[in-house]
């Protein structure tokens, strides 16, 4: 055990007459000096040492200037923020909208308060352009099963699966979050998620329709109809999981009509793609049957009788 008077702070001489001739410099090493740049130490009538208010304030100030400035959001660089995501946080997000559980919320387990843009928009163009693919290859394989349905080329379902996936992944979350905000002034205690938060979330649930229309390849209806139901039910109950820790809040009947109107919207929405896209095709007009034209009958007429002799 050390003893009590090696564990004592003892003074070094030489630093401190050092210091006090030149109390603008500090020593580096042996002895030599060089002129304070960042702490200024100096010496007071007690001895004691203290840094400098001057430069204090100085490494302040370097420090804000150093701080990166928030972009406008008329600059590229304000939405390239709403990009920066990696490969992992984007499965993990889709993994969380196809697995919706109870008292898990989507927007805090899974955004933690930052939305990104990158996945809904690639989800909205893939899924327009598989449906647009799909209802093509739908029609090209029954007409390989009945030659007599007609069949062409329709690309204007690209731009129509495109128009109505972008609008409604769009539009509805912004009226949605309009409504959300006037809730929010007519009951205080309510905290509605930010515009691009629902958008995020509405961007998320539409990728389990991506597969459910591959799934339409199939030709068995009932087989269509079920993968498009359970489609829609894992959708819409991520929906309504994420959006309950928000309206239930406010009016018990303002809950469960905005509720409704997500989940009937996100029907009506499931339900026009399968029957837009993969609506049963026209039957080739059936030639008329050749009918053989009706001549009159034939009549055979008997020769007449020879006349007797005249007497």
């Amino acid at each position: 055990m050390a003893a009590a008077d090696e564990l004592a702070f003892h003074e070094f001489e030489e630093a401190t007459n050092l210091l006090a001739q030149t109390p603008n410099e500090a020593t580096t090493r042996g002895d030599q000096l060089v002129p304070q740049q960042h702490v200024a130490v100096a010496m007071d009538s007690g001895g004691s040492y203290g840094a400098g208010d001057e430069v204090e304030e100085s490494d302040k100030t370097a420090l804000l200037q150093e701080e990166k400035q928030q972009p406008g959001f008329w600059t590229f660089s304000y939405y390239q923020s709403f990009f920066d995501v990696d490969t992992s946080q984007v499965l993990d997000r889709i993994k969380g909208s196809l697995l919706p559980r109870p008292g898990h919320n989507f927007v805090r387990h899974h955004l933690r308060n930052r939305p990104d843009l990158y996945g809904p928009f690639w989800i909205c163009a893939t899924l327009a352009f598989v449906l647009a693919v799909t209802g093509n290859l739908t029609l090209v394989l029954a007409q390989r099963r009945d030659p007599s349905i007609h069949y062409s080329p329709q690309f204007h379902k690209v731009t129509v699966a495109g128009t109505a996936i972008y609008c409604y992944a769009w539009l509805v979350p912004l009226a949605l979050w309009g409504f959300l905000q006037w809730r929010k002034g007519v009951r205080e205690r309510m905290g509605p998620y930010t515009f691009l938060e629902t958008v995020c979330v509405y961007g998320y649930s539409l990728f389990v329709f991506i597969p459910t229309v591959v799934l339409w390849l199939i030709p068995v209806p009932w087989l269509q109809w079920l993968s498009g139901a359970l489609a829609l039910a894992l959708s819409a109950t991520g929906l309504v999981f994420t959006l309950w820790p928000v309206v239930r809040e406010d009016t018990r009947l303002a809950a469960v009509l905005l509720l409704s109107v997500v989940v009937l919207l996100h029907a009506l929405l499931a339900t026009g793609c399968k029957f837009y896209f993969f609506q049963p095709l026209p039957l080739e007009p059936a030639a008329p049957p050749h009918q053989a034209t009706s001549q009159p009958p034939t009549v055979l007429l008997s020769p007449p009788p020879p006349s007797s002799a005249a007497a």
